[in-house]
């Protein structure tokens, strides 16, 4: 893959846009619905040309995860991306994960105080074909409708299931930061899955995790990196492991430290 790290391309849309940047049909942040809580439901909807994709929340080495600023918003209270899982998608020898074509990605998010929540945002992410594309849009969410969009429920209905379980992991200092190998159950673990790990700081760099298959077991090894370039502490509790495969994810949260 041909990455032109100099082209940087920045679009200001609202909801639907004709001059957009290359491999981008359209970007909107869809009106969704107000829920039971009060919450209100929307997503980001983005379409693709043919042969383009965008990432993951960790798209691994290679990718760039979008980034989020509502700033614009009002009333805006706490903000959950609740993601569908990722392809695999193997192009020029590397490895991501995302989305071909299209992302619908719900966002649920709860009101700071009485009233209605006025969604809008300003979204950073990547898109990709034979070269990456940093685009920035900028979104507002019309009125709510009256019943759940099922589009963003049929996203919402791909997201990772949760497991009720830890995978044990070994956690070890290297040299310029931490390094977690984990172990996962034998139950989710096959051939053709792929394995992420990430924590709640986001600054920290996380490497594309590496697996093999120990037995009836699935041994996945990630490298974390901070802005020191030195090895820190690192909270088991703060890890997430998801396993990817074709038609299924299982996320882990949090994992126990093997005792030697």
């Amino acid at each position: 893959m041909k990455t032109l790290a100099l082209l940087f391309m920045t679009a200001a849309l609202p909801a639907l846009a004709r001059d957009l940047p290359p491999g981008l049909v359209s970007a909107e942040l869809l009106p969704g619905w107000t829920t039971a809580q009060g919450h209100r439901m929307t997503a980001l909807h983005l379409r693709l040309e043919p042969g383009w994709k965008t990432y993951w929340r960790s798209p691994g080495d290679a990718g760039v995860p979008p980034r989020f600023d509502w700033a614009a918003s009002r009333n805006l209270g706490q903000v959950r991306l609740l993601w569908p899982r990722p392809e695999v998608i193997q192009s020029g020898g590397e490895r991501t994960l995302g989305y071909r074509q299209e992302l619908v990605l719900p966002i649920e998010i709860a009101p700071a105080g009485p009233g209605a929540v006025e969604p809008v945002v300003t979204v950073d992410f990547g898109i990709c074909q034979d070269i990456c594309v940093p685009v920035r849009v900028e979104l507002q969410a019309g009125p709510p409708g009256a019943a759940p969009d099922p589009l963003i429920r049929s996203a919402m209905a791909r997201q990772p299931r949760v497991a009720g379980e830890q995978p044990d992991c070994r956690i070890e200092p290297i040299a310029d930061g931490m390094q977690v190998t984990a172990t996962l159950p034998a139950a989710g673990s096959g051939p053709g899955h792929e394995v992420t790990m990430e924590l709640a700081d986001d600054e920290i760099w996380v490497s594309a995790a590496e697996t093999h298959a120990a037995g009836d077991r699935l041994m996945a090894q990630a490298d974390f990196v901070a802005a020191s370039g030195k090895p820190f502490a690192l909270d088991p509790a703060s890890l997430r492991l998801t396993l990817i495969g074709a038609d299924d994810a299982v996320e882990y949260r949090g994992c126990r430290v093997a005792q030697d």
